[in-house]
């Protein structure tokens, strides 16, 4: 009997019509199927002499193309997450809409949660390049940040309540210094 490899060799272009007929693209066809043969490879279990090499090998086969599927919904629902965040998201022109008690909240902030949200949120300055310039790591100033920003909600949503939960964009609540008002 011819050995593993012999086989997967002499059936490679069955191997490669067979993944073109599922994906379409004859060149993603042929990256599939080295994709897969580099898995054969490296499998720890390999068929036995009395086993089917090609039958194993299409089981390859067939689970590279599945995660290959499976990739591309993963890519396309986080692509469609970040689009719908970015359409829900106001951008910079809209910072003339935003509540008066933000506005008036965002001094009573502590002075490092302050920082954060006005360079990041309101100027729109990267990320990475205030945690260098605060001399602070990426992972430091992303929980400094998340902190900043719960705690401008909870004061949000005790001053403004109703109109919190909204965003505070066209707030109607008013300017009302004593944060009993409802919204």
């Amino acid at each position: 009997m011819d050995s593993m490899n012999e086989v997967i060799l002499k059936n490679l272009e069955t191997f490669v019509a067979f993944t073109r007929k599922r994906v379409g693209d004859p060149h993603l066809a042929e990256d599939l199927v080295q994709e897969s043969l580099l898995k054969a490879l490296g499998a720890d279990k390999k068929p036995a002499a009395g086993e089917h090499t090609v039958a194993w090998f299409y089981r390859i086969l067939r689970r590279t193309i599945i995660d290959l599927y499976r990739r591309r919904a993963a890519g396309s629902r986080a692509l469609n997450q970040f689009e719908q965040g970015l359409a829900e998201s106001p951008s910079p022109s809209d910072a003339r809409v935003l509540c008066a008690c933000f506005k008036r909240l965002l001094p009573a902030l502590p002075e490092t949660y302050r920082e954060l949200v006005e360079r990041i949120d309101l100027r729109g300055e990267e990320p990475s390049l205030v945690a260098q310039d605060l001399r602070l790591t990426r992972n430091n100033l992303t929980v400094r940040l998340h902190r900043a920003r719960r705690h401008l909600r909870d004061a949000l949503s005790r001053n403004c309540q109703a109109c919190s939960k909204h965003g505070c964009l066209d707030c109607t609540c008013g300017d009302v210094g004593d944060g009993s008002h409802s919204g």
